[in-house]
């Protein structure tokens, strides 16, 4: 999930909390669950800081090892012995109640993202494969929305954050069933609808902020996709992707930043321009289709033998990146 909707979530936790006594008859250790819940809903996208190193890397990176099995107990670990010493409660039972309520909301994130696109490496160290259920997109309104108003209703005094919380929370996970229902309908049922369907080719279902509008990719069979979209149960194709077989192409897997964005995705396809100086190599990953373009890609500018001279990766349009990649085309 986004960064907002962690936060959120954060703090929904921390009302949580006060079914249990022992939180919500000490207003220090409610104090202190409420800033742990917030820092373990926060904690796994601590590599966000790679960011401001070199955006390839962060790619690479991100929800990896942070939200990897050993930091489901990690974090839980770091944030009580941090804010037990801060708020004067060094007894074990009180660093119980912190450790608990941090697991709780590391658990909770890394299980959240899941369900996203984007998918998380959860199952390091036994694999790294990107585990991506593509249930809920990485913003939903309805799981936002619904933390923001029992978070009013809580500061304002107007329920008690006991049963309003667990009210939310039966609620959200029904929301997460009735999601996971539906998609698991649309996935089976996407066949049926396109009437260009051949042998062999695989479907997969793709949310976006609107309930009822599913981005579809169908990866054929000789490795190229068509990109598409379900909208009210109507299926649309919008764009048939077919990565080029240029040699710039092949060259451009030796560097590290397209690494990165391969080993990120496995939807990756790309073109080239020709240039009199060189060449532009743009992959683009087919999951993340907006207004008939890739938005997520990762670029490379090479001279003519194939030597690169600049690169970029991350969420950029095509007319920024023309803007970004201009050339002389004199040069």
């Amino acid at each position: 999930m986004d960064t907002a909707t962690h936060f959120v979530m954060g703090l929904g936790l921390a009302g949580l909390s006060f079914v249990d006594p022992a939180v919500s008859s000490d207003p220090v250790l409610a104090g202190a669950v409420m800033l742990a819940t917030i820092l373990g809903s926060q904690a796994p996208d601590a590599d966000t800081a790679l960011r401001l190193k070199d955006n390839a890397l962060y790619i690479r990176n991100h929800r990896g090892i942070t939200h990897s099995l050993p930091f489901l107990f990690l974090w839980p670990a770091l944030i009580t012995l941090i804010l037990g010493p801060i708020f004067g409660l060094t007894d074990l039972p009180a660093l119980g109640h912190i450790a608990l309520w941090s697991f709780i909301a590391v658990f909770i994130h890394v299980f959240s993202d899941l369900f996203n696109t984007y998918g998380t490496q959860a199952a390091r160290p036994f694999t790294e494969k990107w585990i991506a259920w593509n249930i809920i997109h990485i913003f939903d309104p309805f799981i936002f929305g619904t933390h923001c108003a029992a978070i009013v209703l809580w500061i304002s005094d107007m329920v008690p954050p006991a049963p309003l919380f667990i009210t939310l929370y039966i609620c959200i996970t029904l929301y997460y069933i009735w999601r996971t229902v539906v998609h698991y309908r649309v996935t089976r049922s996407i066949k049926a609808k396109d009437v260009r369907h051949d042998s062999g080719d695989r479907y997969f279902v793709i949310p976006t902020i609107s309930p009822r509008r599913w981005n579809v990719v169908k990866a054929k069979k000789d490795g190229s996709y068509d990109v598409g979209q379900l909208n009210n149960s109507r299926l649309k194709w919008i764009k048939h992707a077919v990565c080029s077989n240029h040699p710039a192409v092949e060259h451009s897997k030796s560097h590290p930043d397209i690494q990165a964005f391969l080993y990120f995705t496995s939807y990756a396809v790309a073109e080239v321009e020709e240039l009199p100086s060189g060449y532009i190599v743009r992959w683009g990953d087919v999951r993340y289709l907006h207004r008939k373009q890739f938005p997520f890609v990762a670029v490379l500018v090479m001279d003519s033998q194939f030597h690169p001279l600049n690169t970029y990766v991350g969420w950029l349009s095509s007319d920024k990146l023309d803007e970004r990649f201009a050339i002389d085309p004199g040069t």
